[in-house]
């Protein structure tokens, strides 16, 4: 089945080839929850609390069944020697680059417990995806709001958290009750500042291309720091534009940024483009009209402003990037 333009670029999970099965319906309820901080904390067959972040945690639940996989990476969680009556941030290994301000978006794996006990109530790692989270919008609790200002990439905090800052009075389910205290362990992935709209780009930056026959590459602005490699997700912005006149014709300027898993099943043009990129790198990726099963075959795509037997320059931002390499 063709697929179209439209649909694959979508946000910055564009040009995947997987992406019609791995963003379904699923995927996309339990991102609508992520953000729902007042949502009920059970339903009628599994019991569930919510956390920092609104997201449905397992420990609740009264089928085994449900619980999910266990990640091995998933770090204990020391707990205060005294229940926190006001913000406490300790930060456990630093991290570098910028630090993280109201407005900019937070990428992070964490693990939440009482900290009266340690119970756990909810984490990331089991769900197997980082948790972004936009600083100052009130779309978690107080204590994160406020304990993630300055956190910078790779760093590993600790955010002991008073009831007041976080739920007050208000029970959370079977393990948060009314004037619980918090604490999380946050490990920081990328710390991503809002997209400014005078830096979207314009033209291609290069010259036009007209009968390309393979993929290139041009840095139009240098990065810093290690290069990304495969095992690693990547935060990017783009426009696409016609290679032969340099109209442009899609952007994600300004959308939610998703990570793209690099060097997985990717638009090949993409995956050749982005090697070894840096943090605030720019590149412009000019491709050949050769990609029928991801839109861009010889036909092109007319409605989206493609037409038949044109080359296409993708010009992308690498914004962040974590994860492992392979």
């Amino acid at each position: 089945m063709r697929r179209t333009l439209p649909a694959l670029l979508t946000a910055t999970v564009l040009l995947t080839a997987g992406l019609l099965a791995s963003c379904g319906s699923d995927d996309d309820s339990a991102t609508n929850s992520a953000t729902d901080t007042t949502a009920t904390d059970a339903t009628a067959t599994t019991e569930t609390t919510k956390g920092a972040t609104g997201t449905d945690a397992a420990p609740g639940s009264s089928d085994p069944a449900a619980a999910p996989a266990t990640n091995p990476d998933k770090p204990e969680v020391e707990i205060p020697d005294e229940t926190p009556t006001e913000l406490q941030i300790t930060v456990v290994e630093p991290g570098t680059g910028p630090e993280a301000q109201a407005g900019d978006t937070v990428i992070v794996d964490y693990v939440g417990v009482r900290s009266s006990d340690g119970v756990e109530f909810d984490n990331s790692y089991d769900r197997f995806e980082p948790f972004p989270v936009v600083l100052g919008q009130g779309s978690v609790i107080k204590g994160w709001d406020d304990g993630l200002v300055g956190a910078q990439a790779g760093a590993t905090i600790r955010l002991d958290i008073p009831s007041d800052l976080a739920y007050g009075a208000e029970p959370r389910g079977d393990i948060i009750g009314a004037n619980e205290a918090l604490t999380f362990l946050i490990q920081v992935r990328a710390v991503i500042q809002p997209a400014e709209p005078g830096d979207e780009p314009t033209e291609t930056g290069i010259d036009p291309s007209e009968g390309a026959t393979e993929v290139t590459t041009v840095v139009l602005r240098e990065g810093e720091g290690p290069g990304l490699e495969p095992g690693q997700s990547a935060l990017i912005r783009f426009v696409l534009f016609r290679g032969d006149n340099g109209v442009m014709f899609q952007s994600s300027w300004g959308e939610e940024l998703q990570p793209l898993p690099y060097g997985g099943d990717i638009f090949p043009p993409l995956a050749e483009g982005l090697e070894g990129m840096k943090v605030g790198e720019r590149r412009a990726i000019v491709f050949p009209p050769q990609y029928p099963d991801f839109g861009f075959g010889p036909d092109g795509n007319p409605t989206a402003g493609l037409p038949a037997n044109t080359d296409a320059v993708i010009v992308v931002d690498l914004v962040g990037m974590y994860g492992t390499p392979e």
